[in-house]
C-alpha cells in the first residue's frame, strides 16, 4: 500500500494513519522495532512526515521514539489494562449518562440495534473479528450520541490503547456471548431514559471486559502484550 497516494490526507495523516493501523491490527506487534527509513520505506513516502507521524503516535503512548534508531512499539502490561480499563469505564459511564438524559429516539437508537445485532449474528457464525467489529461500532456510536467532543476524543485515545490488548486475547478469552446481552440491556436503558440504570450496566459490563482480560495476563503468565 503507497499510503502517499492518498490525495485527501496529509503526507504526515497518512502514515499516522497507516502506522497506527498496522500497530492496532497487530501487524506491527508490541516490541517490534524498526528505523525510521524502514517505516518510510514500508510506506512509500519520504522520512519527515514519518518522524512527525511516529512524534505524535508517541504521544498518544502506542510507540517508543528512540533517536538515531527509529521506534519501538511499546507494549502494554496488565498495570496498564486494569488502569485504562478504570478509566474507560468511568468515562463510558458518563457518556451513557449524558445520553440516557436526552431520552434519546428510536433512529438515534437503530446503529447501536444494528451493531447488537450484528455481534449476535458474527457469534452464531464464530467469527470473532466480525463480532468485535461490530462491538466497537456499537461503542463508537454510543459516545458519538452522547455529545461530548472532549470525552469522546479522551475514550478513543486510551480505545486505542486497549485495542490491540483485546484483539490479541480475543480468541484465548470466553465466547463473548454475555455482551450481547448487556448491549440490549444498555438499549433499553438508554430508551427509558434511566441515566442510573444504563449507567450500572455500562459499568458492569465494562468491568466484566476488564476481568476477562487481566485473567488472561495471568493465566498465560504474560508480563506484556
Amino acid at each position: 500500500m503507497n499510503v502517499a497516494l492518498q490525495p485527501a490526507l496529509s503526507l504526515m495523516d497518512a502514515a499516522y494513519t497507516e502506522v497506527r493501523r498496522r500497530i492496532l491490527d497487530n501487524i506491527w506487534p508490541p516490541g517490534h522495532r524498526a528505523l525510521e527509513q524502514e517505516v518510510a520505506l514500508a510506506l512509500g513516502m519520504s522520512r519527515t512526515p514519518v518522524r512527525e507521524a511516529l512524534l505524535r503516535l508517541q504521544n498518544e503512548g502506542l510507540v517508543e521514539v528512540i533517536p538515531r534508531h527509529g521506534m519501538r512499539v511499546l507494549p502494554v502490561s496488565p498495570v496498564d489494562m486494569r488502569e485504562i480499563y478504570e478509566i474507560l469505564t468511568a468515562l463510558e459511564c458518563t457518556a451513557v449518562e449524558l445520553l440516557a438524559r436526552r431520552k434519546p429516539g428510536e433512529a438515534e437508537l437503530a446503529p447501536l440495534i444494528e451493531a447488537t445485532a450484528a455481534m449476535d449474528a458474527a457469534l452464531k457464525l464464530d467469527d470473532l473479528d466480525a463480532w468485535a467489529s461490530a462491538d466497537e461500532r456499537f461503542h463508537a456510536h454510543l459516545l458519538d450520541l452522547a455529545g461530548n467532543r472532549q470525552l469522546q476524543a479522551t475514550v478513543l485515545n486510551y480505545w486505542d490503547r486497549a485495542h490491540r490488548a483485546r484483539m490479541f486475547s480475543l480468541r484465548l478469552r470466553p465466547k463473548p456471548v454475555s455482551s450481547t446481552l448487556e448491549h440490549i440491556q444498555m438499549v433499553e436503558r438508554l430508551r427509558a431514559g434511566d441515566s442510573e440504570g444504563v449507567a450500572r450496566v455500562t459499568r458492569a459490563h465494562r468491568e466484566r471486559a476488564s476481568r476477562e482480560l487481566l485473567a488472561i495476563f495471568e493465566h498465560f503468565k504474560l508480563a506484556q502484550m
